[in-house]
C-alpha cells in the first residue's frame, strides 16, 4: 500500500520560450528519471515540430521519484504545458488534473500577456501556485523589475518567489523542496468508486486508443471491465502504466496517479477527452466535472491534393481529433478542390501546427484553403445563421444583417512603441482602443477591442516590427457586432474559385482585392495562352491581374515583304490562343490558396 501523503501532482505554465521545458529537464536529470546517455535539450517535446520550432505543443506527462531532505521519497507527477495562446485549451485541460502549479517568469523578459492568462486559469482551478523567476543567469536579467511587475499585474509579493536558471540548474533543487511542501497532497478515497478523468489521449497502432488519465478515486486494473460515463461503452482493459516519461506497465494505478490505461478502443471516438472512466460492475455516482468545450475561432478548409487520398484524410483527422481535442472538423466540397473537411481552430498557429503534423505524421498532402472566422447572418425571417465559409456565403439580399466576431485583445509592450501600436490598430485593422495599464519599468498593457478576422492579415508579424520583438499579446472571444462586410469572389481564366473566396470590411475591399489577385496571379504558372484574374463583388469586377502567355514569335520567319502577312500570322496566333483559352484548364497550386495571409506584408504604412 502505498503512501498517498507522498504524491505531489503539479504543471508548469509560462509565456512561450520563458523556458518550461528546460525546466523540465533539469527536474528529469536532478531525479535520475531518464539515464545521462538518453539525456537530450527539451526531452519532454517529443515530437519533431517542437524540437525544430523551439514550443511546446502538446501537454506531455512524467512521473519523477524526488528524494527529499527531510528523508522521505515523493511521487511528483509534472505536466509540462504549451506557452502559446493557441494552445490555452491544453493548459486547462492539464491544470484540472493538477493540485498546484509552477509559474515560470523570464528575468529578461518579465511578465508577458500569457503569463497574466495562464496564472489566471491556475487562480481559477484553485490551484497552490508557485512563482518562479528564471534565466536569472542571463546577462540582461532584471530580477527586481521582474518581481515588481508580478506584484503589480498578480499581487505576487517579491518575498514568495523563488530565483533559478533552468540552463545551469541553480535555484532547482530549492524549487523541488518547495513543490512537495507547498503543493498540498492528493485527495480522493482509494476505496471509492472509480472515476478516472481523461486528459489527453493517442492513438497506438498495437494498443488502439491510449487513455491519459488522473485518477482522483478508486482504482483500476489490467483486465477490469471499465465504462465510459458519457457514452456508456464498456472495455475491457488491456494495460495501466505511468509515464516515466516513456509508458511503462505498472499492474494498477490507484486514487490520485496519474497515467494511462488501454483497452483495445479502436475508434478515435471511444475515448472523449474530458469524459470520465469508471468501473462497468461497481459505476460511480456522477461524473467528475470535465472541462469547458474549445471554441474555434478560425475556420479553414482541408482538402487531399489527390481525391483517392479522401479516406486517408478522414481516418487521419479522426485520430488527430483524438490527440487535439481543440480541433474540430466536418465533411465539405468545393467545386474547385473536391471533397475535403472544414477545420476549426484555435488561431492560426494552431492551424498551421494542424497542416503541417496531418503532413508528418500521417503522410497526406493536404491543400488549405484560406483561414476565415465565424459570421453570423440574420435573414429576413429573423434567422441567424453560422457562416465558416465564404463560399456559402448567401447573395446580397437575402440576408439583413451580418455580424463579425470581436475579440478582447491585451498588448504588454515597451513605452516607446506605444503610440506606433495604438496607431496601427485603430487606424488599419478597425480597433478600439479600451485602456492602458502599468505593467512595470517602461513597459504598459495596453486593452483593445477588435474584429477577429483582423488579424488573420498580418496582424502578428506587424506588432512584432512596430515592437522590434519586445511586444506580447493574448486574447479571447468577446461578443459579436454588426458590421459592414461584402464577400470578395475569385474568378481564374473567367471560372469561379469558391475556394478563393475571402469576406472583408467594405472600406477595406479595393485594396484587399487588388493585392489578394496580385498575389494569387504571383502563384499561378505561365500557360500558353492568357489567364486573368479577377476579384468579384456583388457581381461587378473591381480588380483584376494577369498572368502572362508564353509567346512564340511566329513573325520571324517573314523578312521584309508585305505588312499583311505578318498580320495574318498574328491574327491566327491570336485566335489559337483564344480556343486554348477556352478549352484549357488551368491548376490552381497549392501555394496560391494561402496567399491571403501573405496579403500586406509589403506594405510599409
Amino acid at each position: 500500500m502505498y503512501d498517498r501523503s507522498l504524491i505531489r501532482n503539479i504543471s508548469i505554465i509560462a509565456h512561450i520560450d520563458h523556458g518550461k521545458s528546460t525546466l523540465a529537464d533539469r527536474i528529469l536529470e536532478l531525479t535520475h528519471t531518464v539515464e545521462m546517455r538518453k539525456m537530450h535539450s527539451q526531452y519532454l517535446d517529443t515530437m519533431d515540430i517542437e524540437q525544430e520550432r523551439g514550443i511546446t505543443i502538446k501537454a506531455q506527462p512524467v512521473k519523477v521519484m524526488y528524494d527529499s531532505k527531510d528523508g522521505k521519497s515523493y511521487e511528483i507527477n509534472i505536466i509540462d504545458t504549451p506557452g502559446h495562446v493557441d494552445f490555452s485549451y491544453e493548459v486547462s485541460r492539464s491544470l484540472a488534473a493538477c493540485e498546484g502549479t509552477i509559474l515560470l517568469v523570464d528575468a529578461s523578459q518579465g511578465v508577458e500577456a500569457q503569463t497574466v492568462a495562464n496564472a489566471y486559469l491556475a487562480i481559477e482551478n484553485n490551484l497552490e501556485i508557485i512563482p518562479v523567476i528564471n534565466k536569472i543567469d542571463m546577462p540582461n536579467a532584471n530580477v527586481e523589475e521582474t518581481q515588481k511587475e508580478l506584484y503589480d499585474t498578480l499581487g505576487i509579493k517579491p518575498e514568495e518567489t523563488l530565483l533559478i536558471s533552468a540552463k545551469t540548474g541553480q535555484g532547482v533543487p530549492e524549487l523541488m523542496e518547495e513543490i512537495v511542501h507547498r503543493i498540498p497532497a492528493i485527495s480522493g478515497d482509494i476505496s471509492g468508486k472509480l472515476r478516472a478523468l481523461i486528459f489527453d489521449a493517442n492513438y497506438d497502432l498495437y494498443k488502439g486508443v491510449v487513455a491519459h488519465v488522473r485518477i482522483f478515486e478508486g482504482r483500476v486494473s489490467t483486465g477490469d471491465l471499465i465504462q465510459m460515463m458519457s457514452t456508456g461503452a464498456k472495455h475491457e482493459v488491456i494495460e495501466v502504466g505511468i509515464f516515466v516519461p516513456e509508458m511503462v506497465p505498472v499492474d494498477s494505478l490507484s486514487a490520485g496517479e496519474v497515467g494511462y490505461i488501454a483497452a483495445s478502443m479502436r475508434e478515435a471516438n471511444q475515448a472523449r477527452v474530458g469524459d470520465t472512466i469508471t468501473l462497468a460492475n461497481d459505476p460511480a455516482d456522477e461524473p467528475l466535472p470535465g472541462y469547458k468545450e474549445a471554441k474555434p475561432v478560425v475556420y479553414s478548409g482541408l482538402y487531399p491534393s489527390d481525391p483517392k487520398d479522401y479516406d486517408n484524410l478522414r481516418k487521419g483527422l479522426e485520430r488527430f481529433k483524438l490527440n487535439d481535442a481543440a480541433f474540430t472538423y466536418e465533411p465539405d466540397n468545393s467545386s474547385a478542390l473536391g471533397f475535403g473537411f472544414r477545420c476549426g481552430f484555435l488561431g492560426l498557429l494552431h492551424m498551421e501546427i494542424v497542416v503541417e503534423r496531418l503532413e508528418r505524421e500521417f503522410n497526406l498532402d493536404v491543400i488549405a484553403t484560406a483561414p476565415n472566422v465565424v459570421y453570423k447572418l440574420v435573414m429576413e425571417n429573423g434567422e441567424v445563421k453560422q457562416i465558416t465559409d465564404p463560399a456559402k456565403m448567401p447573395n446580397e439580399g437575402e440576408y439583413v444583417e451580418i455580424h463579425e466576431p470581436y475579440v478582447d485583445l491585451s498588448i504588454i509592450t515597451p513605452t516607446d512603441s506605444m503610440g506606433a501600436i495604438v496607431g496601427f490598430i485603430q487606424n488599419e485593422k478597425r480597433g478600439d482602443f479600451v485602456s492602458t495599464n502599468n505593467a512595470g519599468r517602461n513597459r504598459v498593457a495596453l486593452n483593445f477591442k477588435m474584429p477577429m478576422a483582423e488579424m488573420i492579415f498580418d496582424f502578428f508579424d506587424k506588432i512584432k516590427a512596430i515592437s522590434h520583438g519586445y511586444a506580447s499579446m493574448d486574447y479571447e472571444i468577446a461578443d459579436y457586432r454588426q458590421s459592414k462586410l461584402v464577400k470578395v469572389g475569385i474568378l481564374i481564366n473567367r471560372e469561379p474559385v469558391e475556394a478563393l473566396s475571402i469576406i472583408v470590411h467594405e472600406k477595406k475591399v479595393y485594396k484587399i482585392a487588388k493585392s489578394l489577385v496580385e498575389k494569387i496571379a504571383e502563384q499561378i504558372p505561365r500557360h500558353q495562352f492568357e489567364i486573368p484574374v479577377q476579384a468579384v463583388v456583388h457581381g461587378r469586377i473591381i480588380a483584376r491581374a494577369t498572368v502572362k502567355a508564353y509567346r512564340k514569335d511566329v513573325i520571324a520567319k517573314c523578312y521584309g515583304g508585305d505588312i499583311t502577312r505578318k498580320m495574318k500570322l498574328l491574327k491566327k496566333q491570336k485566335e489559337g490562343k483564344k480556343k486554348m483559352r477556352m478549352l484549357g484548364n488551368v491548376e490552381v497550386p497549392k501555394k496560391a490558396f494561402l496567399s491571403i495571409l501573405s496579403i500586406g506584408k509589403e506594405d510599409k504604412n
